[in-house]
């Protein structure tokens, strides 16, 4: 499906949504989506994130089918958007009022405050701000791991402040931030800036060196058998529960599958571990027998990232942190261009 229809597709349910809850008082698009040009086909593992602003929270619906596009909606309010300025310093929320992304606005108020960030959004003092939110989230997440917890909980802990290194020059390079293919898009944003030597090291942090091509399609295939069962018996709510279901197998499964026939098999062990992950969280509180039975393949593709043990995951944390004063330079040569 081309952008511009996936877009209308996505307006036109923020409607039908608005027309029959109440509280809802904007939308307003995010992600991958927003950059794309009109007539570029979203592929079938993209999804389409929407921010619906509501007066009070609500849990977020996450990612179902709608006119024929996966959509992904998060209830955001306006506090958790905040002022210009708040918005202007989130590498979460600021690329969404970069450009026209707005689908529901009866107030005016997200058209003011698009016109505000936009207008500032390539500033390098807020450029500079955003990265610095990234690089407090590594720290923090990195100074935290510990031994407690289940493998999952303890992989999950290291895997994604390690992966936030890749986001640095996303941010800094002024494109969206995006989750499965964070890796694939940070190549690309050096290789724009000449810096695309300094990447190998990036992905290092992520794989030890390297995981064959082999071994990443088995652990893909692994994965698959892991997420339908997950999906099958998943009854408890998680923040991430609509990112494992048979609606979203498409973006978990065959979205690592595309990254891997493309030849970007190390990066798509981010995503395939996250997953797995995520998979073994539903599985320890809804069908424990099967977590058990499939742990396994998970074990073995924690262990090709070469973080098995809790001493293997602090040393690699280490190793990010100490990497970083050297990573912010190289981000700053970008912010500085």
């Amino acid at each position: 499906m081309r952008a511009d229809v996936a877009r209308a597709v996505a307006a036109a349910w923020v409607r039908a949504y608005a027309a029959r809850e109440p509280g809802v008082e904007g939308a307003v698009l995010s992600g991958s989506v927003l950059g794309m040009a009109a007539g570029e086909v979203v592929p079938p593992w993209s999804d389409v994130d929407v921010l619906v602003v509501r007066s009070e929270p609500a849990e977020k619906l996450g990612k179902f089918r709608w006119g024929g596009v996966l959509l992904e909606v998060t209830f955001v309010t306006w506090e958790d958007l905040g002022s210009p300025e708040d918005v202007l310093g989130s590498f979460v929320f600021a690329g969404c009022f970069r450009g026209d992304g707005v689908l529901l606005d009866p107030t005016g108020r997200l058209a003011w405050l698009r016109a505000r960030v936009s207008a500032g959004f390539a500033d390098a003092v807020w450029v500079r701000r955003r990265c610095a939110g990234v690089r407090a989230r590594i720290e923090a997440g990195l100074r935290g791991v510990d031994d407690s917890g289940a493998l999952h909980e303890q992989v999950t802990g290291w895997l994604f402040p390690t992966s936030l290194t890749a986001v640095l020059p996303l941010v800094a390079g002024l494109v969206e931030p995006t989750v499965r293919r964070r890796y694939v898009v940070a190549r690309e944003v050096l290789a724009a800036y000449g810096l695309v030597d300094r990447y190998v090291a990036v992905l290092d942090l992520l794989d030890g060196g390297g995981v064959s091509a082999d071994r990443v399609a088995g652990h893909l295939a692994g994965l698959a058998r892991t997420f339908d069962v997950a999906a099958e018996v998943a009854r408890t709510r998680f923040f991430f529960s609509a990112d494992i279901t048979p609606a979203a197998r498409v973006v978990a499964v065959d979205g690592s599958a595309a990254l891997v026939a493309a030849g970007w098999h190390r990066e798509a062990m981010f995503w395939i571990v996250a997953t797995y992950a995520r998979c073994h969280a539903v599985l320890a509180v809804d069908a424990p027998e099967r977590g058990v039975e499939l742990a396994p393949a998970f074990e073995a593709a924690v262990a090709d990232l070469g973080v098995s043990s809790a001493a293997d995951r602090r040393r690699r944390a280490d190793e990010v942190l100490a990497f970083l004063p050297g990573w912010w330079a190289t981000v700053e040569q970008i912010v500085g261009r």
